[in-house]
């Protein structure tokens, strides 16, 4: 377990967008584990207030494509098939905002030209990470067996450690989540609750997080 946070560390947020997390999103019906869902949210939104309290780099990695998918042009299966097909995540709509209270603050990066299921997938991400000289990736957001795990196999295979929050992150089914947790994660990184996350501290905190919300704090990462 760690002590404390370094300046090699930061957490990824995947997703974390009205499509998934408002009931009027398009993809929200698929989480039929409700309690595990809702659960994660919570779990997300405690993780991150930790982190901005810590003075943590702070990632969001969202999804959104222009009008007509020329991004995805051809798939003919899986999500470069679905995304069109559906019609979720396109650009400046509501349905790709970041729900309201998981919105980057100012000095936190937002990933730009994400193409695929892996946070990395055709975005600056691999170029922010080596620049900033991170290494150690806290992984949370949506889905847990698809774009979350997608992620940490790739950040595993281009040498970062990634560690995902495993109650921050959420599958469509227990099923599916036992999966990922039990035969997945341990070949690629390593798992960890919400509350051990909380338990990690900076040796220069920002802030009191039990006395200032995020949205009082005034700062740049």
């Amino acid at each position: 377990m760690h002590e404390n946070f370094t300046s090699q560390q930061a957490l990824l947020l995947i997703e974390c967008q009205n499509e998934w997390l408002n009931p009027k999103g398009k993809l929200h019906h698929l989480m039929q584990h409700k309690e595990q869902f809702e659960s994660s949210l919570r779990n997300i939104e405690l993780a991150l207030r930790h982190a901005r309290a810590q003075g943590l780099s702070i990632i969001h990695s969202g999804l959104r494509f222009q009008a007509g998918y020329p991004e995805l042009t051809g798939g003919k299966a899986g999500l470069r098939e679905a995304i069109p097909r559906v019609g979720t995540f396109p650009e400046d709509s509501w349905n790709s905002q970041f729900y309201p209270s998981l919105q980057p603050l100012q000095g936190e990066f937002v990933v730009q030209g994400r193409t695929g299921a892996s946070a990395f997938s055709g975005s600056n991400l691999d170029v922010y990470l080596r620049h900033k000289d991170i290494t150690e990736i806290f992984i949370a957001g949506y889905a847990l067996h698809v774009c979350v795990e997608s992620t940490l196999r790739e950040a595993h295979d281009k040498g970062y450690l990634p560690i995902l929050i495993e109650d921050a992150s959420a599958a469509f089914t227990a099923a599916q989540q036992s999966h990922v947790l039990d035969q997945v994660v341990h070949h690629f990184g390593y798992s960890i609750s919400t509350e051990d996350f909380k338990e990690i501290k900076s040796h220069r905190p920002l802030y009191n997080e039990e006395t200032l919300y995020p949205s009082q704090a005034h700062y740049t990462i």
